[in-house]
């Protein structure tokens, strides 16, 4: 009982505080991209911990590379939930990519293009055109990105094929891929199912009974050791799935 009161006014201060930080950065967002650009990446790495801290979420990042990670990669990620969204930039110094849809929602899709997230129609080709150009360009300023090549949440398990985009763009940039293996403990809270509702998944985090999220990072893969994007991308895809086997089989 004791820990179940302590719990509760824990998420509720972590919500008064993720509120009141949620009306500054939103405020902010307003601003012209010129002022702010130098901080508000930064603010919103901080305001994704936040929001982490507010769903209840104990996010846990395991080391398991070898070699020292790159200055700048594309992180791409299996993904099995809608909270990879906060998890990732809440861990990584990256600029997400998202469906277009995300961009209307209340509060968050004006703070997340703020901070420079990319959205795509994934069913419209010349958004799909438009994006590449777009995440290209971050490349070229030195900054990281995440993609996910599944193609949006497929489910618990790692899709049966992976997307082309991300290896074509480490081709073409050099940039080495940084992969990032996801996985919930609690597989069925987290899991991202259609109809549900962002608010409903949210319900779903904070009043999980193993509240444990492990991200897995390994070392990066270059693209020079492939001759084409297909190569590149299968050899990933089976590196995801043997990390799939190892904690979820």
């Amino acid at each position: 009982m004791l820990h179940f009161v302590g719990r509760s006014l824990w998420l509720f201060w972590s919500w008064v505080e993720l509120s009141i930080f949620t009306l500054f950065l939103y405020a902010l967002a307003w601003l012209p991209r010129s002022l702010t650009k130098s901080f508000y990446s930064k603010l919103f790495y901080i305001w994704c911990r936040s929001f982490t801290r507010a769903l209840g979420v104990d996010l846990r990042l395991h080391q398991k590379n070898i070699k020292e990670l790159p200055k700048q990669y594309i992180l791409v990620a299996n993904h099995p939930s809608a909270f990879e969204d906060i998890g990732v930039p809440a861990l990584f110094d990256v600029h997400p990519l998202a469906k277009m849809g995300v961009r209307r929602w209340f509060l968050l899709g004006k703070i997340s293009e703020a901070a420079g997230t990319m959205f795509v129609k994934r069913d419209n080709k010349e958004s799909r055109h438009a994006v590449v150009n777009q995440i290209i360009t971050k490349l070229e300023q030195g900054e990281n990105v995440v993609i996910f090549p599944e193609g949006g949440c497929k489910g618990r398990r790692i899709f049966e094929t992976f997307q082309y985009g991300a290896f074509d763009i480490s081709m073409r940039t050099g940039i080495p891929i940084l992969p990032v293996f996801l996985h919930y403990e609690a597989q069925d809270t987290f899991e991202w199912r259609d109809p549900q509702t962002l608010i409903n998944k949210f319900w779903h985090f904070m009043t999980s009974q193993n509240n444990k999220a492990n991200y897995y990072v390994y070392d990066a893969i270059n693209p020079e050791n492939f001759k084409d994007k297909k190569e590149y991308s299968d050899y990933t895809l089976n590196k995801f799935l043997e990390w799939q086997k190892r904690y979820l089989d």
